[in-house]
């Protein structure tokens, strides 16, 4: 069964979009209230539960992302009976999973002072907050979240994203009444657990109407569960690599320089996963529907399409790149009312920057690796970049000035990327896929735009400081002219690859 890719993609950009917009607006406000009403030291809470739950979500082994990609071939065959057995293969895993997220994250719990440097918020019991989160985490395996990978694999994730933005949307209205209200931390936190249950109970209902052919039902045939298992294998890895990479960096910040330190990371860093987000989610959209490609169109049809993808995405990078070094450290300052204790030197959104850029442009290679399903060929690249990185880390919050220590596990990652992660993904990709011969056109693409993304970004950084108004009217008149400056530049640079996305935009299949 040959799914629409183009009408799919669409739809699953647009409620994508929608989603992500809610999840850029009701953060920043709920960042907002914790700084103004909380103080930082409870946002920096907040950023340490996130990263030790993020290591116990290892525990999800990549099961999910193995069987989304395994069902692609029984959904363009049309087999469903294969996919119900995935199905339930998958239910049985989540039951473990969930015991085993339990059990893990009760084992950290004599260690979770130790992850803190300096006192704690008055008033506040570190293990009882720490067992609400962990509930939190937990609850997911056991309430049908199994179901999710339904609508992923047949490319319907607009459903998905409905879903999840009307659950956030209430949900963040009730904690921040509860915020205002109550100030109290142990309710706001209590309260995400309720919405958990909901959002993965309304996901059932949509998968049980648009696919009611679709249940788990039947037994996995013991070679497509090795497959499955294969997959897993080389999946953890990944999954391992990319928390020491991301996640560890919020816990290193915070038993080394404190809880204000990680919120004042947060807040730099809730920037650039905004942006990476809302971008991301062209190929995030598109994925399901590159998985189905791959299994009904030539070899020499995707790289072309994998090529306009690379195009666009790296359009895209230095654009929202450009606009956004212009805007960086204005937009901070306006946020935390010029706080010394919060703001940072102009070093630190530089190296976002920087950061953003080398990460978006991975974005096309990881959303076509991901969608073919090669795992195994570059199965150990994470854990050499996430040991790599961490070694940094550890190296330049010892050895910078105090004033540089955060700056260093911000570049750490940056390097990590460049030197070990996107060299390995391309030659995973083009070895086990489209072919060595390839790899030079993609590189001499990087190459090209890299150039370009640097000189954009000084063109834009230097036009806006132009603008001499300073506060919320000055951030305005910065963004007006970044963005039509970059714009302007890029589409005149790059006409074909405007025009390319607005023909598929206007296309209907």
């Amino acid at each position: 069964m040959k799914l629409p890719f183009v009408k799919n993609t669409k739809r699953n950009l647009a409620a994508g979009v929608l989603n992500q917009g809610v999840n850029l607006l009701f953060p920043f406000l709920n960042r907002t209230l914790f700084l103004w009403l909380l103080g930082p030291e409870f946002l920096g809470l907040n950023g340490l539960f996130r990263s030790v739950l993020g290591m116990l979500s290892l525990a999800e082994f990549g099961f999910g992302t193995a069987i989304v990609c395994s069902m692609y071939k029984p959904i363009a065959d049309d087999n469903r009976r294969l996919v119900c057995a995935y199905l339930s293969f998958y239910r049985t895993v989540y039951r473990w999973i969930g015991t085993g997220v339990l059990a893990l994250g009760l084992c950290l719990m004599p260690f979770l002072r130790q992850l803190v440097h300096g006192d704690l918020p008055p008033g506040i019991n570190l293990h009882l907050l720490y067992l609400i989160h962990l509930a939190n985490s937990a609850l997911g395996y056991f309430v049908f979240a199994y179901r999710g990978p339904v609508l992923g694999a047949h490319n319907r994730n607009d459903i998905s994203y409905h879903i999840h933005t009307v659950a956030q949307a209430i949900q963040y209205v009730t904690v921040f009444l509860i915020l205002l209200l109550t100030r109290n931390y142990y309710a706001y936190v209590g309260a995400t657990v309720f919405f958990t249950v909901a959002t993965n109970l309304a996901v059932l209902y949509a998968t049980v109407r648009l696919f009611p052919h679709v249940a788990p039902r039947g037994r996995l045939a013991a070679p497509a569960r090795h497959r499955v298992l294969a997959d897993v294998r080389s999946i953890i890895l990944h999954k391992i690599g990319g928390f020491i990479s991301n996640s560890a960096d919020n816990i290193i910040i915070s038993a080394f320089l404190g809880l204000t330190a990680v919120a004042v990371y947060g807040n730099y860093y809730y920037v650039v996963s905004n942006v990476t987000g809302l971008v991301s989610i062209l190929f995030v959209s598109a994925q399901s529907g590159l998985g189905n490609k791959i299994h009904t169109e030539s070899k020499e049809h995707n790289f072309e399409l994998f090529i306009r993808l690379v195009r666009l995405s790296l359009v895209t990078a230095a654009w929202c790149a450009a606009v956004m070094a212009a805007l960086y450290q204005p937009f901070i300052g306006v946020w935390t009312k010029h706080d010394p204790v919060l703001l940072r030197h102009a070093l630190t959104p530089a190296l976002m920057v920087l950061h953003f850029y080398v990460n978006l442009s991975r974005q096309a290679l990881l959303a076509y690796k991901s969608a073919a399903g090669i795992w195994h060929q570059d199965r150990w690249k994470p854990i050499a970049a996430g040991a790599f990185n961490l070694a940094l880390n550890f190296s330049f919050v010892l050895w910078l000035p105090g004033e540089y220590k955060l700056d260093g596990v911000i570049f750490s990652t940056t390097i990590a990327y460049l030197l070990i992660q996107l060299p390995w993904e391309s030659h995973a990709l083009f070895s086990a896929y489209f072919g060595h011969s390839r790899a030079r056109s993609y590189w001499t693409l990087q190459a090209r735009f890299a150039v370009f993304a640097a000189l954009l970004v000084a063109a834009t950084w230097w036009a806006a400081r132009c603008v001499a108004a300073d506060g919320i009217p000055g951030f305005l008149l910065r963004g007006l002219l970044a963005a039509a400056v970059a714009g302007a530049v890029s589409a005149a640079a790059f006409r074909r690859d405007v025009r390319d996305a607005i023909a598929l935009v206007r296309k209907r299949s």
